[in-house]
C-alpha cells in the first residue's frame, strides 16, 4: 500500500468508479471523481510552491464543507506541505472567541499560511493579526500562477502527515501532530472491518465536519483508500434539518454513516413522518456512534422509531477514538445488537463497576464501546495517587483509561512537555475514565470532568442526561459541574441548563431539574442556573465544555452569545478589514 496521503489519492485516481458526491440543502447532488480531485490538487500543489510554501511547513485551511475544501486539502498534500485543517466562523455571536482560539491554534501548528473560502476571509482580519502567518491568509484566486503541473512532492511515511487538534473540552485545543504512517495504520484498521461483515467495499455518507477526525480520516481518508464512493453533507443542513441526513442515506443507498450520540436524539426530537415520504432506510448496515457519551436509550429510541423505514438495531455500532490516537480505538462487533449494561450506580462513584439486574431502578446503564481495534491495545490503570503508576487494574474496576496501537500521534506538536504528560512507553493516556468487562470497553466520563461529590466520583453525562425529557430544559444543552465556594468546606454541584425556546413557566425550573436529578441518580443540587439558548462554551465539534462553563460562572462572565444583526456583521467586516492592513504592514516592517 501507499505510503503516504498524496500517493494514496494518486492510487484512487486510477479508479474511475470511485469518488466524492456533494449533497446540498436542497438535495441535489454533484459528483467528483478522484481522478478529477487529484488534477485540481496537482494544480493548487504547484501554486502552493510558486508562492514560496516549503515542504513539511504547515498551512492552514479555513473551509465549510465543499469541493474546494478537499481539493485545497490534497494540494497542500501534493506541494509537500501539512494541512491544518481549521474550523469556520460559524458561531457569528461570538467570534471574538473565535479570533482568540483561532490565532492561538494558527500560532500552535506553526502555519505559514492560512488559505481561507472566499466568503469567509473577509471575516479573519483579527485571527490573522493575532497569529501572524508568514504569507497571510489568502483565497485560492490569489494565489499565483503554478506553471506546468508536477508530479507530488516525495514525502515518507515517517513524515508529519497532518495536524489536528484536540477537542479541547477541558482545555484548549492542542496540535496532533500525525504521521502519514499513523493515518493511514488508522485508516487500514478501519477498512479492514468491512469485509468481515460483507461489506468489502462500502459506501458512505456523511455531514460530520471535516475539520475534525471523524469526518475527515473516518470518513475522506477511509473512502479514498479503498477506494469507495463517499457522499458530503454540511453540518449545517443536518442541524438546520436532520431528515436531510436519512434522506441522503436513501436517495444515495449509502451503506455507512457516522453520528455522536446527540445527533441520533436529534433526529428523535425534530424529523416529522411526513418529512420522510418515499425514504428507504434498509440499505444502511452500519450507524457508527462515537464522539460523546453513548445513550442506549436513544439509540434504542432511534431504532424503534425509524424501523418503518427500514433501519435495523443491528446496524447501530457504538465506538470509540479520540484525535491523539489518530481516530478510532475500539469497535462494537459490526451486524450484531449493541450490548449494554446496567450496573450500580454508588459502586461506580467507589471505582467498582457491579453489574445488576437489568430491571433495577438503582443503576445506570451503559453502551459497551467494543473491543480493542487488531494491533490496539487498551488497559486500565489506577489513577494518579490511586496506585502504582502505570499498574494495569483488573476487569470491573475504574480506571484511566489507556491505549497503545499503530496509530497513535507523534505528540503535540512543538510541545515536548505536554506530550510526556501523556505518551510514556507506547501507551497513550486518554484522559477517559472507564473499565474493561469481559475485554469491552465501558466509560464512565473524562478525568478532568469527573464530579466529586463527598469524596465519591460521579459521571456529568449520568446527572445531565436525567434532564433530557424536562419540560423548558434543551435537550442535550446542560452542565453538571462540581466546585467549591471561596473558603468552602465541601464540593457543591452546579447544574447549567439552556432554556428551551418554548419554555414552560421559569419560576418551576429549577425545581424541575432538581427534582428529575434526584430521581435519576438520587444527587442533590445546590446550584441550578439556568441560561440562554447559545450560552453553553463549547468546543469546535459542539462539545460542551463543562470546565469553561462553571469558571465563566464564578467569575460573572457566563454570558449569551450576541444577537447577530446586520449592523454586527458590518461591524465585524469592518473590524476586520482594520486588522488586516494592520497585520500587512507588521509583515512589511518585519521584512
Amino acid at each position: 500500500m501507499s505510503a503516504t496521503l498524496a500517493a494514496r489519492l494518486e492510487g484512487a485516481a486510477r479508479d474511475p468508479s470511485a469518488g466524492l458526491r456533494f449533497f446540498d440543502r436542497r438535495e441535489r447532488i454533484t459528483a467528483a471523481s478522484y481522478a478529477e480531485i487529484a488534477a485540481s490538487a496537482a494544480a493548487i500543489g504547484g501554486k502552493l510552491r510558486a508562492l514560496g510554501v516549503a515542504p513539511g511547513e504547515r498551512v492552514a485551511l479555513i473551509y465549510p464543507t465543499s469541493r474546494e475544501f478537499v481539493d485545497v486539502l490534497f494540494g497542500i498534500l501534493h506541494a509537500g506541505a501539512v494541512p491544518v485543517p481549521l474550523y469556520p466562523p460559524v458561531r457569528l455571536g461570538r467570534l471574538d472567541e473565535y479570533h482568540r482560539r483561532t490565532a492561538a491554534m494558527l500560532s500552535a501548528a506553526g502555519a505559514v499560511l492560512a488559505l481561507a473560502d472566499t466568503r469567509l476571509r473577509p471575516l479573519l482580519g483579527p485571527t490573522v493579526e493575532q497569529s501572524k502567518p508568514r504569507l497571510g491568509c489568502l483565497t485560492l484566486g490569489e494565489l499565483p500562477d503554478g506553471g506546468l503541473i508536477q508530479p507530488p512532492v516525495e514525502r515518507s511515511g515517517d513524515d508529519l502527515g497532518l495536524v489536528q487538534f484536540s477537542s479541547g473540552t477541558t482545555s484548549m485545543p492542542k496540535p496532533v501532530a500525525l504521521s502519514n504512517r499513523a493515518i493511514l495504520a488508522q485508516v487500514d484498521l478501519i477498512n479492514g472491518s468491512w469485509a468481515p461483515s460483507g461489506l468489502p467495499r462500502p459506501t458512505g455518507f456523511s455531514w460530520l465536519p471535516l475539520y475534525h477526525d471523524m469526518g475527515l480520516i473516518g470518513c475522506i481518508f477511509a473512502a479514498m483508500s479503498l477506494p469507495s464512493e463517499l457522499t458530503l453533507m454540511g453540518p449545517e443542513v443536518f442541524v438546520a434539518r436532520p431528515a436531510t441526513w436519512l434522506r441522503g442515506m436513501s436517495q444515495t443507498k449509502a451503506s455507512v454513516s457516522v453520528a455522536p450520540n446527540f445527533a441520533y436524539g436529534l433526529c428523535l426530537e425534530k424529523i416529522r413522518d411526513e418529512e420522510l415520504e418515499g425514504v428507504d432506510l434498509a440499505a444502511w448496515r452500519v450507524a457508527l456512534c462515537g464522539a460523546e457519551p453513548v445513550s442506549p436509550a436513544v439509540l434504542r429510541a432511534f431504532a424503534r422509531r425509524f424501523a418503518k423505514w427500514g433501519f435495523r438495531e443491528e446496524a447501530l455500532t457504538p465506538v470509540y477514538g479520540l484525535s491523539e490516537a489518530t481516530l478510532a480505538v475500539s469497535f462494537s462487533p459490526l451486524g450484531q445488537l449493541f450490548e449494554s449494561r446496567v450496573y450500580d450506580r454508588e459502586m461506580l462513584a467507589r471505582g467498582e463497576a457491579v453489574p445488576l439486574d437489568e430491571a433495577s431502578g438503582a443503576g445506570v446503564e451503559l453502551a459497551s464501546l467494543g473491543k480493542a481495534l487488531p494491533g490496539t491495545r487498551m488497559r486500565i490503570v489506577a489513577e494518579p495517587g490511586g496506585g502504582q503508576k502505570g499498574e494495569s487494574l483488573p476487569e470491573r474496576r475504574v480506571g484511566r483509561l489507556e491505549v497503545s496501537g499503530p496509530s497513535l500521534m507523534d505528540g503535540y506538536l512543538g510541545r515536548p512537555e505536554a506530550t510526556a504528560e501523556v505518551l510514556q512507553e507506547g501507551w497513550l493516556d486518554t484522559g477517559d475514565l472507564g473499565f474493561l468487562d469481559e475485554g469491552e470497553l465501558y466509560l464512565t466520563g473524562r478525568a478532568k470532568d469527573v464530579v466529586i461529590l463527598r469524596g465519591r466520583k460521579y459521571a456529568p453525562a449520568d446527572i445531565e442526561q436525567a434532564l433530557d425529557n424536562v419540560p423548558g430544559v434543551r435537550k442535550g444543552c446542560s452542565v453538571a459541574a462540581s466546585g467549591q465556594v471561596e473558603r468552602g468546606d465541601r464540593e457543591l454541584l452546579y447544574v447549567f441548563v439552556e432554556k428551551a425556546q418554548k419554555a414552560a413557566p421559569e419560576e418551576n425550573l429549577e425545581s424541575r431539574v432538581r427534582e428529575a436529578i434526584l430521581e435519576a441518580t438520587g444527587l442533590l443540587v445546590d446550584q441550578v442556573v439556568p441560561v440562554e439558548p447559545g450560552t453553553l462554551p463549547r468546543t469546535s465539534s459542539g462539545k460542551i465544555r463543562r470546565g469553561e462553563t462553571l469558571r465563566l460562572h464564578l467569575e460573572g462572565e457566563l454570558a449569551p452569545p450576541r444577537k447577530v444583526t446586520p449592523w454586527l456583521l458590518a461591524g465585524a467586516w469592518v473590524k476586520s478589514r482594520l486588522a488586516f492592513r494592520r497585520a500587512k504592514k507588521a509583515t512589511a516592517a518585519n521584512g
